[in-house]
């Protein structure tokens, strides 16, 4: 065995001297477990001892391999025997005639790693082995997938076309067998197609989206394949829109359901952040909205969710926040009630009269003047959310609601003297009280005339003086007349009578009125003279309630004549008139007068 080996080496030593034999080959070829590839190469040889009719014969043997009694790998040498773990996978396609040593490796295996060199022999003298320039051939596992080129966004009811490649090619391999599953075709069926690519055409439908769709590439040898799956994206409008909420970076809470719209309460000062996403395909624009004010929005391509920020939430935050989910298929919005609670706020009273506010703004402890009989209004007033619960108290008892039954309304239909104090109104609320207070001071309405008169206490005080300086008037310059037995009917008095008509004035015989000259002329030509002698009985039957006033000495000129003393006062009558007016307390008379006139009469 030795011998032969020598002669070879002998044999190819001599020749490797000759230049003329040369081969180009690459030192080191790659494949995946179970592929094919192609191996180029080429060489010369001299030409030598051959005619064009002498047939080439190539070789390719493992290394280490007795040329002339072991099997080689690949052989275009019909009468050779090959070896028995390459045959049929490894082939000599190259014409070694034409200097050709080309070979394919089909369905590699893992004890195909070797180094392989390459022989040639024709005729007498080309006989040599390429011992040092062979290559390496390294086979490793199947890690490489398929491509599968599809569109982002499939449309729904639109016909799309799937590309699958496997990148693995060479002349004279045979071609990997392509296969598609997935549920978006199971009602259309496919077909395993041979090809270095497969092109798949379906029309998907909404129920496709995020569906798997996935090529298979098989190769020769039975159980070696490849795959790759993708994850079908159908269009469709934004769905399923949640809303989430963080309150001083607290884990998300969830809001209150109340009716369609969810509710939720916050505090003054606190900080929240409100999240939107939305589920869409392709992805929708979000945007938050404040009722019609647009506060934040993202693009498609932006992060998710969208958030917005609320520090330090105060009360003008409150309201309807809207998260919107917008794209080219339709939109889908969700809205979230907000309420910022406080305490109460700037508690403070208005006082209103007739309707007419004529005090607002009051601090705690004003002083609040008002007249005996006035009506008056008490509103108390302050800003809180919830509203806070309002009430009045005084003297540490809770006071009955008004007829509005608003608890912070108060109303005094006619101001009593035993009003006065202090009065204090409480606004009650889960986050803080606050309580106001103020005191009335009731002053009191002095004098008849003041009494009716209580828009016009002046006018009033003027009008009774006038009325006494009208009644001494009266007195001291009206001559006395006779009155008849037949006293005339008082007239009625109408809102339309002056002064004068609510005058009259009865007087009473005195020593001096029977003095009076019987012929003086009367003063008022509707007045009938009574006949001479005391009153009549009809009179003093109607001189009921009179008060007595005091008499008034008529005045004596130098040339007024001494009257009759048989001749008798004629009765002159007075009456005041206040209608709804009460009388004024009896004005007392001065010592040593004498009440000449009976009644003064208020009707």
């Amino acid at each position: 065995m030795l011998l032969p080996l020598l002669l070879s080496s002998l044999l190819g030593g001599s020749q490797a001297m000759d230049g003329r034999f040369w081969i180009r080959v690459q030192e080191s070829v790659m494949v995946p477990e179970g592929l094919c590839i192609s191996v180029p190469c080429s060489f010369s040889y001299p030409r030598k001892d051959w005619t064009e009719s002498t047939p080439a014969y190539g070789y390719w043997f493992k290394a280490v391999t007795e040329t002339s009694k072991g099997a080689p790998v690949a052989t275009n040498h019909q009468n050779r025997e090959v070896e028995m773990s390459t045959r049929g996978r490894f082939q000599l396609t190259g014409d070694p005639a034409k200097g050709n040593c080309s070979l394919v490796i089909r369905d590699a295996q893992m004890q195909d790693e070797s180094q392989y060199f390459f022989r040639v022999e024709r005729g007498s003298y080309v006989r040599y082995n390429f011992m040092n320039d062979g290559f390496l051939l390294k086979v490793t596992a199947l890690t490489q997938k398929p491509d599968v080129y599809i569109p982002e966004t499939l449309e729904p009811g639109q016909p799309v076309m799937v590309i699958c490649v496997f990148n693995w090619s060479f002349e004279e391999c045979p071609p990997p067998s392509f296969s598609w599953t997935g549920a978006a075709l199971s009602s259309q069926g496919t077909k395993p197609t041979t090809s270095h690519f497969s092109v798949l055409s379906f029309t998907p439908s909404p129920q496709d989206h995020n569906t798997d769709l996935t090529c298979h590439v098989d190769f020769s040898r039975k159980g070696v394949s490849a795959q790759r799956t993708v994850r079908l994206r159908v269009a469709y409008a934004p769905r399923d829109l949640v809303i989430s909420i963080s309150r001083d970076n607290t884990p998300a809470l969830e809001p209150q359901p109340q009716g369609n719209v969810p509710y939720l309460e916050a505090q003054k000062g606190q900080f929240l952040r409100l999240l939107c996403a939305a589920d869409s395909q392709p992805p929708a624009t979000l945007s938050w909205v404040l009722q019609d004010r647009v506060l934040s929005s993202s693009h498609p391509w932006g992060p998710r969710p969208l958030g917005l920020e609320l520090p330090g939430v105060k009360a003008g935050d409150s309201g309807r926040y809207t998260c919107r989910a917008e794209n080219r298929l339709g939109s889908q919005q969700r809205a979230l009630d907000l309420s910022v609670q406080y305490p109460p706020e700037n508690l403070r009273v208005m006082v209103s009269q007739a309707n007419r506010t004529v005090l607002e703004n009051l601090g705690n402890g004003t002083s609040v003047p008002v007249l005996e009989g006035q009506s008056l209004r008490l509103v108390c007033v302050t800003h809180s959310s919830p509203p806070a619960r309002l009430s009045w108290t005084r003297g540490g008892q809770i006071l009955s609601p008004s007829q509005s039954s608003d608890p912070g309304v108060l109303e005094l239909p006619r101001v009593q003297m035993e009003h006065e104090g202090e009065f204090t109104c409480q606004a009650w609320h889960p986050l803080g009280s606050q309580l106001v207070s103020l005191s009335l001071s009731v002053h009191y309405k002095k004098g008849l005339i003041s009494t009716a008169f209580s828009n016009g206490a002046f006018l009033g005080i003027g009008i009774t003086a006038l009325l006494f300086l009208c009644l001494a008037l009266i007195i001291m310059k009206i001559l006395p007349k006779r009155r008849t037995q037949t006293e005339t009917p008082r007239p009625r008095f109408s809102r339309h009578s002056t002064i004068l008509d609510y005058i009259n004035v009865v007087p009473k015989a005195g020593p001096l009125a029977q003095k009076r000259n019987q012929k003086a002329t009367p003063s008022s030509p509707s007045r009938t003279p009574l006949p001479p002698g005391a009153p009549s009985p009809e009179l003093k039957k109607n001189q009921k309630k009179q008060y007595q006033l005091p008499s008034f000495p008529e005045p004596k000129s130098s040339t007024q004549a001494p009257e009759s003393q048989e001749s008798q006062e004629e009765l002159h009558y007075a009456t005041l008139n206040f209608p709804g007016v009460r009388p004024r307390p009896e004005a007392r008379m001065p010592k040593g007068t004498q009440a000449d006139y009976a009644e003064v009469k208020f009707q």
